[in-house]
């Protein structure tokens, strides 16, 4: 199966979410949450992801999580990352209790796109405190994609993580997640990248953006938003609706999309040195806000 016909399935078997310019949306992937050892890149940028999450559950946005929040490819078992970013998680809980929370699986965390998996190990966790079982996530799901279908325009957002452009990375995940294990893990240590990776590849990021563009253009420029190869995009209206959130794992940053009364905004979070000596997390717009009917396209509807 190539990558056109492994997107048009994930559209057409998508989960369709309505939602209307009062609703407020945060997008992230590529947190690669792992358990806090050496390889934990997502622990650089804990209390940067951490707060603001705070932020975005107060200020009441719903959290779309769009691939590879977990990074079970170096981790063999979610309870070692629970156990290591637990308050993460908790904070992650009130949103899904109050039905704004939306979690597409990626590659480093394909398990999840079987059910009892996701009910098995995510639905109860044992706290040694209590000694007994707490409930995490009920009736949690995940899903390959999600189209936001506007209430009064009809107008179509397609997210994915957007690994179905990677062929190697969507049907040769688990031997990729093999040699991340028993090589790439290991080799980390002395500073050696993980080749299987496009986000450290420049030559196969190159291809799945090609591909994905192809696609999006070939779908009536169907608005769409991804992750999976670390590089954030914001197209400009009348271009190619190619966005990209980036990830949790930059360099002393993080990337997200934002989507608040009918605009869509690139953002950064990072830590900045102020005269005073203090260190404080900020929010940098990066680009936008676009309104998004801005980029509507015309005669496709899920």
């Amino acid at each position: 199966m190539n990558s056109k016909k492994r997107l048009d399935r994930a559209y057409k078997n998508a989960k369709v979410v309505n939602y209307g310019n009062q609703d407020k949306m945060i997008f992230f992937s590529d947190c690669h949450r792992g358990d806090k050892s050496f390889a934990d890149d997502f622990a650089r940028n804990e209390n940067i992801y951490f707060h603001a999450l705070k932020h975005y559950y107060k200020e009441g946005f719903t959290y779309l999580e769009l691939g590879d929040g977990d990074e079970l490819w170096e981790n063999s078992s979610f309870e070692s990352i629970l156990k290591a970013h637990k308050n993460v998680y908790h904070l992650l809980q009130k949103f899904h209790l109050e039905n704004r929370l939306h979690l597409i699986w990626g590659n480093h965390d394909m398990v999840y796109r079987d059910p009892k998996y996701v009910q098995k190990h995510l639905t109860t966790y044992f706290d040694p405190k209590d000694n007994r079982e707490e409930i995490l996530f009920k009736n949690l799901k995940y899903h390959e994609a999600i189209v936001l279908k506007h209430c009064d325009t009809d107008q179509e957002l397609f997210l994915c993580h957007g690994h179905q452009a990677d062929w190697m990375n969507y049907h040769g995940w688990r031997f990729n997640r093999f040699l991340v294990r028993v090589l790439w893990k290991p080799l980390q240590i002395f500073g050696i990248s993980d080749p299987t990776s496009p986000a450290k590849n420049y030559k196969e990021l190159i291809k799945v953006e090609r591909r994905l563009k192809k696609w999006i253009s070939d779908n009536n420029n169907l608005m769409t938003i991804v992750g999976h190869t670390h590089r954030p995009r914001f197209p400009e209206p009348g271009d190619i609706a190619f966005f990209n959130d980036g990830s949790c794992v930059h360099p002393r940053s993080i990337t997200g999309i934002e989507i608040e009364n009918g605009k869509i905004a690139l953002i950064k979070w990072h830590i900045a040195t102020h005269s005073d000596g203090t260190l404080r997390v900020m929010r940098v717009l990066l680009e936008g806000p676009k309104n998004i009917l801005d980029y509507k396209t015309e005669g496709l509807t899920k």
